[in-house]
């Protein structure tokens, strides 16, 4: 089965305006921008076709060209990652078998989180759309919380059946528990990590459905497949080490590269 991977890169965002273009220092100090170390991390992929960068803006396509990215142009009224991932395969013929969108924000996402995630969907026939979920440690999940009482939108976390068939996604902090963890402790919630494979069918009919109210509330592209009954499946991955972190608002900034410092990522 033939596999794309489309990094939609949107400059014009509400929370952080530019945000594809801001730099992040790696261990060496070397500065690489968001959209550059998503690609990289899009690159280490096994088993992919192809990789490309969506966007409908100038600054992003001559900046993402210059280090050697594919670049697809899509429209402006693109409302998500998702429906740019649609545009972006029409544009370029629906010939692939599972499409992948790696988002922009995330450039810590490691290679075999996108491979597991191809490879469940894979599996599972029945569902439409796999993403990968994250058992929390009690550091994540205290961080989870800290940024809930502060006022700031922390990362989406997921409940699904025994199945692994989603239920919920949700900004805010789901199962509740009352309980306190450590911080090397695992707990019952599920970081969801923003990646999505889909299906050619799914993905066409995600493009011409209108938001739903879940998904308006939240501001989760992901609700409009459940508020249409069609099945995510969450694969479970594992860490290996590694810690996780979207680049939502400028204070994450610190906080990914402090991260990618630990892990010695250049």
């Amino acid at each position: 089965m033939s596999v794309l991977i489309v990094i939609p890169a949107r400059y014009a965002s509400t929370r952080y305006p530019g945000k594809p273009l801001v730099e992040l220092k790696g261990a060496g100090g070397e500065a690489r921008s968001l959209v550059r170390r998503s690609w990289e991390a899009a690159m280490a992929v096994k088993g992919v076709d192809r990789v490309v960068v969506a966007t409908d803006d100038e600054r992003i396509r001559t900046h993402a060209q210059a280090f050697g990215a594919e670049v697809v142009m899509t429209s402006e009224a693109c409302r998500n990652g998702t429906e740019r991932c649609a545009e972006a395969q029409a544009v370029l013929g629906w010939k692939y078998d599972i499409v992948v969108n790696l988002q922009g924000d995330a450039p810590l996402t490691p290679a075999w989180f996108v491979e597991e995630l191809v490879a469940g969907l894979k599996a599972d026939r029945g569902a439409d759309v796999a993403t990968p979920v994250l058992r929390c440690d009690g550091r994540a999940l205290n961080g989870f919380l800290e940024d809930r009482r502060n006022g700031r939108v922390g990362g989406t976390t997921a409940v699904f059946t025994r199945d692994r068939h989603a239920l919920y996604f949700s900004k805010e902090v789901v199962p509740f528990t009352a309980r306190s963890y450590a911080d090397d402790e695992n707990t019952p919630v599920f970081h969801h990590v923003g990646v999505y494979a889909y299906r050619p069918g799914a993905l066409r009919d995600y493009a011409g459905w209108d938001m739903g109210p879940l998904e308006n509330l939240e501001g989760l592209e992901q609700l409009r497949f459940l508020e249409r009954g069609r099945q995510i499946l969450c694969v479970e991955v594992q860490a290996k080490g590694r810690q996780f972190w979207e680049l939502n608002n400028p204070s994450d900034v610190p906080k990914i590269e402090a991260m990618m410092a630990e892990m010695g990522m250049a």
